[in-house]
């Protein structure tokens, strides 16, 4: 929808003057579907408890295939929706750590108090996944406004769930939160303060109030697509948003881009550069511009097919400043 949107900042291929190319894949992220237990006002994938897609039983037999032929995969990254609603959830998982590669689970923490779910903390300690949890603020207010009434109140007791278990403190039980900064209101942007000092202001917080322990905190930019998106729109600040972002975009940040070593897969099992393409639709091509699917990458028994990440405007989101990314800032 929005790579139809009206929009005057240069093309981001033309900004970086070269193209944007591909290293060897060594993260596979999974979105495993759009269903979730709760409704957040800035999410990219649009998910909801209405949504019903999910990964099915043959595509996840295809990822668990995958998983085990390439060792060159070092991280498998579930998300969602909650991810760990949907189906393929802990079979993907467990054999991702039945060969000892890095499991991130994506959590937004409030799942662990829905029926059918209450066992997910001990799960996740028992397998050793690293929980990577949005909390888009240390007030309660901010993240009711953001994520839902109540969800502060269900986050900070799902942490300190995580917390008796060993996560914050044990070195195998790593518990990271995420930082995303308020919608705009109007064109007086911002973006993400500087992520040690706002880790440090988060860590100070929740251990006084709430003795809370985690690990690292990651300050992620609002993209402009998604439900963020569709608000950017309704104010008419899309463009104005899309061109504070190239009025910051910083080159130095291109290097460490988490679009270049790794590979987004849907739950039909397409190939994507990343997450936020895969949210507008924008597939990943191979070199000689062919669509891919996980049966093509085991078919041609290569995950490193593609030579050029797609780009679009959105890109100067996580280029701007000190950058942004699944694992936060990238300097």
């Amino acid at each position: 929808m929005h790579l139809q949107t009206v929009n005057n900042t240069t093309p981001f291929d033309q900004k970086l003057g070269v193209p944007l190319t591909k290293q060897k894949i060594t993260v596979l992220q999974i979105n495993l579907g759009r269903r979730c237990n709760i409704t957040c006002n800035h999410c990219h994938v649009e998910a909801s408890p209405k949504r019903t897609e999910e990964l099915s039983p043959q595509i996840c037999e295809q990822l668990i295939t995958l998983i085990q032929k390439f060792p060159q995969i070092q991280t498998v990254d579930l998300t969602g929706g909650a991810p760990e609603m949907n189906y393929g959830f802990r079979a993907i998982a467990a054999a991702a750590r039945a060969l000892n590669k890095e499991v991130i689970v994506r959590s937004n923490l409030t799942i662990y108090f829905e029926d059918g779910y209450g066992d997910l903390p001990e799960y996740c300690a028992e397998l050793q996944l690293r929980v990577v949890a949005s909390l888009p603020c240390y007030l309660e207010d901010n993240v009711d406004k953001m994520r839902g009434k109540g969800v502060f109140h269900d986050s900070i007791r799902a942490l300190q769930w995580l917390n008796r278990l060993g996560y914050g403190t044990n070195p195998n039980l790593v518990l990271d939160l995420v930082y995303n900064p308020p919608l705009p209101v109007s064109t007086k942007f911002s973006l993400a303060p500087n992520q040690s000092k706002l880790e440090q202001d988060y860590k100070a917080h929740l251990r006084e109030h709430y003795g809370i322990d985690f690990n690292r905190l990651f300050a992620i930019t609002n993209l402009p697509i998604g439900r963020t998106g569709l608000h950017l729109e309704r104010l008419n600040l899309y463009q104005p948003y899309l061109e504070f972002l190239e009025s910051n975009f910083n080159e130095q940040t291109v290097e460490n881009l988490m679009c270049r070593n790794e590979l987004s897969i849907d739950y039909l099992g397409n190939v994507y550069d990343c997450d936020f393409n895969q949210m507008v639709g924008l597939p990943a091509r191979a070199g000689n511009g062919e669509l891919l699917s996980i049966s093509k990458l085991l078919e041609l028994d290569n995950l490193d097919l593609i030579s050029t990440v797609q780009t679009a405007s959105y890109c100067y989101g996580c280029t701007a400043g000190s950058g942004s990314s699944c694992g936060g800032a990238l300097l």
